[in-house]
């Protein structure tokens, strides 16, 4: 595994990272591959174990009601528990100790999943690997501070969104064949064994590219040690929160901008397969093109990164907002899968970049040594992305209205993310200049 890392990171696209700056933004490319899976394969392979006529089975609205309640209890959860752990991760060493035991939950999780062959079972084990994955994620993005120096967080981050919109790709492809050829392939029990490979590809993915990141990374950034730890942390959330409302506005306004905003992106993102399906598209002709805007995030992602060295981060993340705007305003016309294609494309675009920008423009504003709690606080707003545009969507269709329609006022989001960003910018610039 370290002679693959050295030759990896000798190659004319890494060289200028350092290793633990490879190390970090690898794990992208290990996560990467189960977000993939859950947005796609893993509902499908929910549906076939749910649906039915016999005891216990649902019917196919009853079985996307009881997914959806499901990703909603996951969003809670991890809301509750993101600010405490990363809270209790910012004291000296400790959020290595905490990010290895998230990932290797998650990972024997998702292995375990690939075996249920009853629908609650199935349910209750991907919530637990979806939990300790976000988890996992709260831990990883608070890092930055610590991998790199805050000229390169830009760059870095995007890498990280970049490599893992491309790697991803790789298990997934794997995943979907035997999906796909398993029925003609394997004979008996074809859907058991095509999930078990799918979702054990995808766990080994996962853990071999996070390996680097358990070696390399180093904790420079911390809080002292204190006792009563969960109480300290409670405490301390609380003084946070407070110190984030009345006196650090600049966060407060990025906090509402970026929950805007990202609420409009993950509410595309989630429903994307539904804008298909609602225009009467055909499945494997969306499944295509969902792969290929992967590949154009990956490109795009990069472009970025290489531009984070001429522009700032707030002019970026301004192209990306209007990129979405555009976005939501082109829906109004979708009718073809060319038409479909087209808006994808224009979401790959941005897509991996407002994410990598958000992330490394919180780093910069916030407490080095306190990253871990606010990024438990940061990512309260970006695990409930797509609650408010999802409600949108559910009332448009309640009422009668179109998907166009319903995805065209997710620009509504981004118009008002834009506004809370410049408000943000302007309090920062204010700030500086005291």
């Amino acid at each position: 595994m370290n002679r693959i890392f050295s030759a990896l990171k000798k190659g004319k696209i890494f060289r200028g990272l350092s290793d633990q700056e490879f190390a970090w933004v690898l794990y992208d490319v290990g996560n990467s591959a189960f977000t993939m899976l859950s947005c796609s394969l893993i509902p499908i392979w929910f549906k076939a174990l749910a649906v039915g006529n016999g005891p216990g089975q649902l019917s196919s609205g009853d079985a996307t009601a009881v997914w959806a309640l499901g990703v909603a209890i996951v969003t809670v959860v991890v809301a509750l528990m993101g600010p405490v752990c990363g809270a209790l991760a910012d004291r000296q060493d400790r959020k290595k100790i905490f990010f290895r035991t998230s990932v290797f939950i998650g990972v024997g999780g998702c292995i375990l999943n690939g075996f249920a062959s009853q629908w609650l079972l199935f349910l209750i084990i991907f919530i637990l690997v979806k939990v300790a994955y976000s988890c996992s994620l709260t831990f990883y993005d608070s890092m930055l501070n610590d991998i790199t120096s805050e000229e390169r967080m830009d760059e870095v981050s995007s890498y990280g969104y970049a490599w893992g919109y491309i790697g991803s790709c790789i298990p997934f492809i794997a995943a979907l064949v035997f999906y796909v050829l398993g029925p003609d392939m394997l004979g008996i029990l074809p859907d058991l064994v095509s999930r078990v490979v799918g979702f054990a590809i995808t766990a080994v993915w996962w853990l071999l590219v996070t390996l680097p990141l358990l070696k390399h990374y180093r904790q420079r950034n911390y809080t002292q040690h204190q006792e009563h730890a969960v109480r300290s942390a409670f405490q301390k959330i609380g003084r946070t929160l407070k110190r984030i409302a009345f006196q650090d506005k600049q966060v407060f306004f990025f906090l509402v901008a970026f929950f805007l905003y990202i609420d409009g992106v993950g509410t595309i993102i989630d429903n994307c397969i539904n804008i298909g399906t609602d225009l009467g598209l055909s499945t494997v002709g969306q499944v295509v093109v969902l792969l290929a805007t992967q590949v154009v995030a990956w490109l795009f992602s990069l472009v970025f990164a290489r531009l984070s060295r001429r522009y700032s981060t707030t002019k970026l993340l301004y192209v990306c907002i209007i990129g979405y705007l555009c976005v939501c305003l082109y829906a109004f016309t979708l009718q073809t899968m060319v038409q479909f294609g087209i808006m994808a494309f224009g979401v790959g675009m941005f897509q991996g970049s407002i994410q990598s920008l958000s992330r490394s423009y919180f780093s910069k504003i916030i407490p080095a040594e306190n990253s871990g709690e606010y990024f438990g606080i940061y990512d309260i707003f970006s695990k409930g992305a797509s609650f408010l545009g999802s409600a949108v969507i559910a009332a448009v269709k309640f009422a009668g209205g179109t998907i166009n329609i319903a995805v065209g006022l997710m620009a509504i989001f981004f118009l008002a993310g834009f506004i809370f960003l410049r408000i943000a910018d302007r309090k920062g610039q204010a700030k500086s200049a005291r």
